[in-house]
C-alpha cells in the first residue's frame, strides 16, 4: 500500500487520534522540541534517534546520510543518482518505493523512531505518519535552510558546520575566478522545456550558480517567487547566454525516448548564440534535478569550473 492511496487507514488513524486525544492535556516532550522551519510546529523528536525513515530520496535522504544519521528506509525506486543510491545501499537503507508513493507497510515494518520528510510532499499524511513515529516535516525549500533543519532534527549541527566550511571556501574561490559572461540553462523533458530561474525562490543548483557569481540572462531571472518557466520553441530564443547548459530528463525517461536528440538537431536550437559558438554542454540530471545535498552541490560546482570557467 502506498501513501497516496490510504483513505481507509487515514480514517482509522483519525478516529484513533480523536479517541485517544479527546479531553486529554498535551503531553510534555520527552525528547527535543523542534520549531524552526517545521510543519505543524513544534515537533517532538528523540534525543538520539536510532531508526530514521525519510520520505523523499533527495534532500532528506542525501542530507541525513551526509550527516551520518542512522537512516533505515527511504524511497529509492527510479533513482538516477548512482552515487547516492550506492551510499544508501551500503548503509543498509531499505527501499520504500517511489518518491510519490512510498510504501506504508514498509515504513511500519521498519519500526522507525523518527520520520523526516518535506511538508510539500507529505503534509496530507502528517496525522497518519505521526501515529507510526514522531514525525518532522520540513517546511522550507531553500536547500541550506533545509540542511540546517535536518541537522537540528538529528542533533548534528556541529557536523554540518564542519562540512560547510570547505564548501564556503570553494564558493569564495569560484566567485574570485568567475568570468564576466552570462549562462543559460534549460531542461528538456519528454513533454516540454523547463527553465529554472535565478531569484528568491531558486531551486538549489540554480541558487548555487548565483552564489558562485554566475550571471543568468534577464529571461532567466525573477524578482518574485517564480521558480520556473516553461518556454515554447519560440521562447527558446530568449536563452541568449554566452554558455548554454542543458539537462535531459530526470524523474522521467526523456533521456531514452529520443526527444532531446530531435531538439539539439532542430534549426531553432542551432540558432542559439551559445550553440553557434560551440559553448553548449549537457549536465547530469542526477545533480541538477535530483539535487540531494553537499555532494550534489560540489558536482554543480564541478560543472561550473569545467564548462564556465575552464572552457574556452
Amino acid at each position: 500500500m502506498s501513501l497516496p492511496a490510504v483513505p481507509i487507514l487515514r480514517a482509522v488513524f483519525t478516529m484513533l487520534a480523536m479517541l485517544l486525544g479527546a479531553g486529554l492535556p498535551a503531553l510534555a516532550c520527552e525528547g527535543r522540541s523542534i520549531s524552526e522551519n517545521i510543519y505543524m510546529a513544534p515537533a517532538c523528536v528523540p534525543q538520539e534517534p536510532q531508526r530514521i525513515v525519510v520520505l523523499d530520496g533527495t534532500f532528506s535522504l542525501g542530507m541525513t546520510l551526509e550527516l551520518g544519521a542512522p537512516v533505515v528506509g527511504a524511497p529509492m525506486t527510479g533513482f538516477s543518482d548512482a552515487d547516492l543510491l550506492g551510499r544508501a545501499v551500503a548503509r543498509g537503507v531499505t527501499d520504500l518505493g517511489t518518491l510519490n508513493e512510498p510504501s506504508l507497510e514498509r515504513i511500519i515494518a521498519l519500526k522507525p523512531d523518527l520520520i523526516i520528510g518535506s511538508s510539500f510532499m507529505a503534509a496530507p499524511h502528517f496525522e497518519m505518519l505521526k501515529r507510526i513515529a514522531p514525525t518532522a516535516l520540513i517546511d522550507v525549500t531553500d536547500w541550506k535552510a533545509y540542511f540546517s533543519a535536518v541537522a537540528h532534527i538529528v542533533g548534528r549541527e556541529d557536523a554540518m558546520k564542519d562540512m560547510f566550511a570547505a564548501y564556503d571556501r570553494r564558493i569564495a574561490e569560484i566567485r574570485r575566478t568567475a568570468p564576466n559572461l552570462t549562462v543559460s540553462v534549460v531542461r528538456i523533458t519528454s513533454w516540454d522545456f523547463q527553465v529554472y530561474l535565478d531569484g528568491p525562490n531558486a531551486y538549489a543548483p540554480f541558487a548555487i550558480l548565483s552564489e558562485a557569481g554566475i550571471k543568468r540572462t534577464p529571461y532567466e531571472t525573477a524578482n518574485d517567487e517564480t521558480a520556473m518557466k516553461r518556454p515554447d520553441w519560440e521562447d527558446l530564443g530568449n536563452l541568449t547566454g554566452d554558455v548554454l547548459l542543458y539537462i535531459v530528463g530526470g524523474t522521467n525517461d526523456s533521456d531514452r525516448n529520443g526527444r532531446h536528440e530531435e531538439v539539439v538537431n532542430n534549426p531553432l536550437w542551432k540558432m542559439l548564440p551559445a550553440v553557434q559558438a560551440g559553448r553548449v554542454h549537457r549536465v547530469a540530471s542526477a545533480n541538477w534535478i535530483e539535487f540531494n545535498g553537499l555532494a550534489s552541490a560540489n558536482r554543480v560546482l564541478d560543472d561550473i569550473e569545467r564548462y564556465i570557467i575552464a572552457a574556452p
